[in-house]
């Protein structure tokens, strides 16, 4: 079954703009082939505006939101796969949706099972009865 995430990223973009609110998205620049500019990015995170008049060439696919936008007086493309997106939300209130993160099938931090396997995996939290 497909992802949900990409009609709900571009349900809630219209329902904010119909709001007269100011659509953001927050993007994890870890994720491989996000395209931002350089030096935005806060602890591999970058907030962007999607208000219309902020933005050109919008684009919203099951694959990608990319779009043209001016920082700093320079017009930069800006490319974000959906894995990147972590929320859409209005600025004005917050309302929107957080998705949680993805992870990345190529992540060399990430050890393989087989790695994970022959160490103690740490316990839970565990209750005892105390009479």
């Amino acid at each position: 079954m497909k992802s949900s995430k990409p009609y709900l990223v571009r349900a809630l973009y219209e329902w904010i703009l119909d709001n007269d609110t100011t659509p953001y998205i927050l993007v994890d620049t870890g994720i491989d082939q996000v395209l931002v500019p350089p030096g935005i990015a806060n602890d591999g995170k970058v907030v962007l505006n999607l208000a219309p008049a902020a933005i050109e060439d919008l684009e919203m696919t099951n694959e990608h939101v990319s779009f043209s936008a001016r920082f700093n007086g320079v017009a930069e493309n800006i490319y974000c796969p959906i894995a990147s997106l972590l929320a859409i939300y209005a600025r004005e209130n917050g309302e929107g949706m957080m998705f949680p993160a993805e992870e990345s099938d190529d992540n060399p931090d990430q050890p393989d099972d087989a790695e994970t396997s022959d160490r103690a995996k740490p316990k839970g939290p565990t209750l005892k009865v105390i009479k």
